[in-house]
C-alpha cells in the first residue's frame, strides 16, 4: 500500500481577513478556493496553496471570528512546516521580522535549516530550506519574489503520547516508512519521495505525560492524507478497520475532493483525500480564489450566507 503523502492540512483561525492577510500577503500563498465550512456555512473555508492548488500546497483555515485560544499539548499537531529554497532562509528570517514576527534563530533538522515562527493566532509554523527546488511550481502573483516563494508543504509534526500505533498507520496504510530519527523526533517519509514530491514528510515526537492539547483558536483541526481516486480510497479504508480497529466516516464529498474521516490512536484527526476533481471544477485556473463559491445544498441561501460572513478583502 503506498500513498502520495499530505493532501492539506486544515487550522483554525480567529479573524478571517487577518487569516487571509497574513497567508496571502506576509507568507505569499495563493487564495486558491473560498469557501464555507459545509457543515457550518455561517463560517469561511479558506484555502491557501500554490500557483495551480496541487495536493501537497493546501494549508486551509476555518476562521471563527470569536473561538477561544487553543492549548498546545500531546494529541495533537504541533507543527506544519513549509518548503523554501535552500538559499531563502536568509531572505525569511528578515522578512519575518520586518513584519513583526519573531522567528526563531535558524536550526538544524535532518541536515536542513529550519525557521521556526507563529502566525497572528498562534499557530506554530516552519519554513525549511529544501535543495535543489529553485525550479519548482510556485505562486508569484503576491509580493514575495518567484526565488524565495514557497514551494509547497514539507511536513507536519505529531505530538504524542507514544509513536508505535500511529507510526503503524502511517507505514501499513498511508505507505510511509521511517526514515531517520534525531532527538526526541521520528522521521517518516512517504514511498518515492525521493522524486522531490511536496507534503511527504510527518515526524513524530513522544511526550508521554505531557498536558493534553486542548483545540482553538491557532490549533491545527486535522491531517489529510492522499488518495489518488475512490479506489485507492476505499482500499486504505479496508485496511484500517481490517488491520487497525479503526473507525472510519462514511465518504464525503467536498467538491474539491472526497473525504472520510476517522481518529487516529494518538488522537489526531486524520483524513483520505482523493487527489480529483481539484481546485479547478468550478473556477478557471486563473482565476481561482476570486468569488465565494458554495455547495449545491447552500446555493439557494447565497444571500442570507454572504451578508452572515464577514468581509474580507
Amino acid at each position: 500500500m503506498t500513498s502520495k503523502g499530505i493532501h492539506h492540512v486544515t487550522a483554525i483561525a480567529g479573524s478571517a481577513r487577518r487569516n487571509l492577510d497574513f497567508y496571502t500577503a506576509t507568507l505569499g500563498l495563493r487564495l486558491v478556493k473560498k469557501t464555507v465550512n459545509f457543515d457550518d456555512p455561517g463560517t469561511y473555508h479558506l484555502y491557501f496553496g500554490d500557483d495551480a492548488g496541487r495536493p501537497g500546497s493546501i494549508l486551509t483555515f476555518f476562521p471563527w471570528e470569536h473561538a477561544d485560544e487553543g492549548r498546545a499539548g500531546v494529541g495533537e499537531t504541533q507543527e506544519t512546516a513549509f518548503r523554501i529554497p535552500e538559499a531563502s532562509i536568509g531572505y525569511w528570517t528578515g522578512r519575518l521580522i520586518a513584519r513583526g514576527l519573531a522567528p526563531e534563530l535558524p536550526e538544524k533538522r535532518f541536515g536542513a535549516s529550519v525557521i521556526g515562527f507563529k502566525d497572528p493566532d498562534g499557530m506554530r509554523l516552519a519554513l525549511v530550506g529544501v535543495p535543489g527546488i529553485d525550479a519548482e511550481p510556485a505562486w508569484t502573483g503576491g509580493e514575495v519574489p518567484a526565488e524565495h516563494a514557497i514551494r509547497g508543504l514539507h511536513s507536519v509534526t505529531l505530538l504524542l503520547k507514544e509513536a508505535g500505533p500511529t507510526a503503524a498507520i502511517l507505514t501499513d496504510v498511508f505507505g510511509f516508512a521511517e526514515t531517520g530519527r534525531e532527538g526526541t523526533r521520528i522521521r517518516f517519509t512517504a514511498a518515492g519521495a525521493e522524486d522531490g514530491r511536496i507534503g511527504t514528510i510527518v515526524d513524530i515526537r513522544e511526550a508521554g505525560g505531557f498536558l493534553s492539547g486542548r483545540q482553538g483558536r491557532g490549533s491545527v483541526h486535522h491531517i489529510a492524507f492522499r488518495a489518488a481516486d475512490d479506489a485507492a480510497q476505499a482500499e486504505m479504508v479496508e485496511r484500517l478497520t481490517a488491520h487497525h480497529g479503526a473507525r472510519v466516516t462514511g465518504q464525503r464529498d467536498r467538491n474539491y475532493f472526497r473525504s472520510v474521516y476517522f481518529r487516529e490512536p494518538g488522537g489526531v484527526l486524520f483524513e483520505i483525500a482523493t487527489d480529483d476533481p481539484g481546485f479547478a471544477v468550478d473556477e478557471a485556473p486563473e482565476s481561482l480564489g476570486e468569488a465565494l463559491k458554495l455547495p449545491a445544498q447552500y446555493e439557494a441561501h447565497r444571500a442570507e450566507i454572504e451578508a452572515t460572513l464577514p468581509a474580507v478583502a
